[in-house]
């Protein structure tokens, strides 16, 4: 139900998952059906958006060299529906913790008084993980894990992002599929070696995921592969002998591709 005059409504910050609706969490299931206005980001599922019978229904997305909303505007309107409605969601792919800008809505909405609630979600890491059939830990493999993004905002200072890589048993690159190329030469011009497996995940959790497996001096014509879909990269030993390649050896060329049945 609506309200108006002091603030009185509640902001939830919900991550919608990998894409399959049907790994989201009954706590955000419940929130959605509930709320009198919906923020969504663009790669949120629609039967998900479609939850939220009585909302209003606002997209609010971003999409990488795609027109999107900028954040300060967001931030505003997340303010403002608090000010008029007792529900307001803030519904996010993913995690909403999880390179999602959430802190920036957080310190928002801080600063205007309102209330918040963090509603976890699946990130695309564990999806990935799951779609390869892969444990991102193993034991006398891999036993830490490392989540980077080589994306910067604008007048941001560049990410040292390769440095966290190159520590880590398994990486998992977030929206770093547009640079794969650069990707793979950076870390392999600072030592990893140009073997070392590779995977790209596209669409995770999804009836169209596509799953790509090659060593790392092959992931830009991985990458080349991919259709217009979110897709997140998977390094590490974790990955050798996935498909039909052998404990040993991958693939020279963008091997083995898997689509879920």
């Amino acid at each position: 139900m609506g309200t108006s005059g002091n603030v009185s409504g509640k902001v939830f910050l919900i991550g919608a998952g990998p894409g399959a609706p049907d790994l989201l969490t009954i706590r955000a299931a419940r929130i959605i059906a509930a709320a009198d206005i919906l923020f969504y980001d663009a790669l949120v599922n629609p039967e998900i958006v479609a939850l939220a019978t009585r909302a209003e229904k606002v997209p609010v997305g971003k999409r990488h060299a795609r027109y999107s909303t900028a954040q300060t505007f967001i931030n505003k309107r997340l303010v403002d529906a608090a000010q008029r409605h007792a529900t307001v969601v803030r519904l996010k792919g993913g995690d909403p913790l999880m390179f999602a800008r959430a802190q920036e809505e957080l310190d928002a909405l801080a600063a205007a008084g309102i209330e918040v609630e963090i509603v976890s979600g699946i990130t695309a890491a564990l999806a990935a993980g799951a779609a390869l059939g892969v444990s991102l830990t193993q034991r006398g493999v891999s036993r830490n894990v490392t989540f980077v993004t080589p994306r910067v905002g604008k007048d941001e200072a560049v990410s040292d992002w390769a440095t966290s890589v190159l520590a880590a048993d398994t990486a998992v690159i977030y929206m770093g599929a547009g640079e794969a190329q650069s990707i793979a030469d950076t870390l392999i011009r600072r030592g990893l070696p140009a073997d070392r497996p590779v995977a790209l995940v596209e669409n995770a959790s999804l009836p169209d995921e596509a799953r790509h497996l090659a060593r790392l001096d092959k992931l830009g014509a991985l990458a080349n592969r991919l259709g217009s879909g979110p897709a997140i990269i998977v390094l590490g030993e974790v990955l050798r002998g996935l498909g039909n390649t052998s404990a040993q050896t991958l693939p020279d060329v963008p091997g083995d591709v898997w689509r879920q049945a």
